[in-house]
């Protein structure tokens, strides 16, 4: 018997899905060579667990999947044990389970059930028809965890899953069917500039509570898009497993000076970006001002009166809107990002003349980020910007989303506070000291991404390849190894 349905069995028993003598009963009708899918299929089959249990099981195979990885688990539950090799290391396929109440020759996909529509039909389906079909695909996307979809020409849909890009279907999407899917849901005039710009970002709302960032383009097979599923509630920063949480409120306690969120793509800035804000919201009583592309997550006003504002429908860039919003009375300004020298130079000037600014920017580690804030000023600029940056900063955030080892991601995040000896590296242009600077500043709440992953692989919340993937420090990649 395979370790993964092992573990289903513990969990299953755990979690009240089954019982032993259930668990021996469908083990003993399958036989030996049967594999995870066929177990549960066959749990499902039986009457055993309900339609009702479905997405319950499914959850726990996955779950079942990584765990098989390290070995069996402690107590077989089929006695007597047997040994059984590790099962591969590769990345987990959602199981695909059939209710036993379904038609037996319904389409299946990774959602457990029935597909919201065949994407072999997309041609033969009306406007109308095909446009309520892929809202209830990206309802079900968000239900099942997924943070994204892609359908795009030349390809199967797929969509991404605890960082793993899962099929959805076997049918590749032909160019016509790509342009239909992705602009099915497009209003007339969004179409014509989708049309003119072969690239297109928005923000789609299907209800109060279904939110999605969208970005279509144009690839040499056709159309393409790309569906972020945008969470419901507010996030909170004590949910978001951020370090030092008392540091970073302190942070967001100045009502002056620039505040910089980083990480790559992919690693939940824009989710510690509106947590921050939501903070601030129920903190303070203040002006927030916002600038996003798209805007993503809707701030109601509590404490605070928020003002956001998209480029695109609101402003015709992140720097317009920022030259107008310090003539709109701003205590605090959101930048969604940081991406030229304008952007930039206005952001670091309204730090100085007392908001406090809250920006985003595509960087690995705190160094990283002051380098790339501060070449985008031409020579002659570079000592005035780097004396403006070391007055103004007041931290860095830089964060990453690792795989950890219960199938979920684990946030690991490196802070940075300017403190005396912070802002005189930055004036010397000396970051490569930065590094010694936060090893010795743990009191004042800084600490380096080497430190917070090779902690997380001590608590046994990420693997030890994982660890050693995002950690450069010798002496301690060879205490992992």
């Amino acid at each position: 018997m395979n370790n993964d349905i092992r573990w289903l069995v513990c969990l299953g028993i755990d979690h009240r899905l089954f019982t032993l003598p259930q668990a021996v009963s469908v083990s003993e009708s399958i036989g030996d060579g049967a594999d995870l899918t066929d177990f549960a299929q066959k749990l499902v089959d039986d009457g055993i667990v309900s339609d009702a249990e479905l997405e319950s099981l499914e959850k726990l195979a996955g779950l079942a999947m990584v765990k098989a990885r390290s070995g069996p688990p402690a107590s077989d539950p089929f006695a007597p044990p047997e040994e059984e090799a590790p099962a591969p290391a590769g990345p987990a396929t959602p199981i695909r389970l059939r209710s036993a109440t379904m038609h037996p020759f319904a389409t299946m996909h990774p959602f457990g059930s029935a597909e919201p529509f065949a994407f072999e039909k997309v041609s033969s389906l009306s406007d109308e028809a095909l446009a309520k079909a892929l809202k209830d695909l990206l309802v079900a996307t968000g239900q099942q965890g997924a943070s994204d979809l892609h359908l795009s020409a030349g390809a199967r849909p797929f969509i991404r899953k605890q960082r793993v890009l899962v099929p959805i279907s076997e049918h590749v999407i032909t160019p016509e069917e790509a342009l239909r899917l992705n602009t099915a849901l497009l209003a007339p005039h969004q179409r014509t500039v989708f049309t003119e710009r072969k690239d297109f970002d928005y923000a789609l709302a299907l209800d109060h509570t279904h939110r999605y960032r969208v970005n279509l383009m144009v690839h040499k097979n056709g159309a393409a898009g790309a569906y972020r599923m945008v969470p419901a509630k507010l996030p909170q920063l004590d949910e978001l497993g951020l370090r030092n949480l008392e540091v970073i409120r302190k942070l967001l306690s100045y009502h002056n000076g620039l505040i910089l969120v980083t990480g790559p793509v992919g690693a939940g800035k824009t989710t510690t970006l509106a947590a921050l804000v939501n903070e601030l919201n129920e903190k303070r009583e203040d002006h927030v001002i916002t600038v996003e592309d798209p805007i993503e997550v809707v701030q109601p006003a509590k404490g605070c009166n928020i003002t956001q504002r998209e480029v695109g429908p609101h402003t015709k860039s992140f720097a317009t809107a920022l030259k107008g919003a310090l003539r709109e009375d701003p205590d605090v300004i959101v930048i969604g990002e940081l991406r030229d020298l304008e952007t930039i130079e206005m952001a670091i000037s309204a730090s100085e003349t007392g908001h406090l600014v809250i920006g985003t920017m595509h960087t690995s580690d705190a160094s990283t980020t002051l380098n790339r804030l501060l070449d985008v000023f031409p020579p002659a600029q570079q000592t005035q910007m780097r004396s403006s940056v070391a007055e103004s900063l007041r931290g860095v955030i830089c964060q990453r989303l690792l795989p950890g080892v219960d199938g979920d991601l684990v946030l690991a995040c490196e802070i940075l506070i300017a403190n005396p000896a912070v802002a005189n590296l930055i004036k010397e242009g000396k970051s490569q000291g930065l590094r010694n600077v936060m090893e010795t500043g743990v009191k004042e709440g800084m600490c380096l991404m080497d430190n917070v992953v090779f902690d997380l692989h001590q608590q046994r919340k990420i693997t030890a390849e994982t660890a050693l993937q995002n950690i450069t420090n010798r002496v301690l990649r060879a205490k992992i190894t």
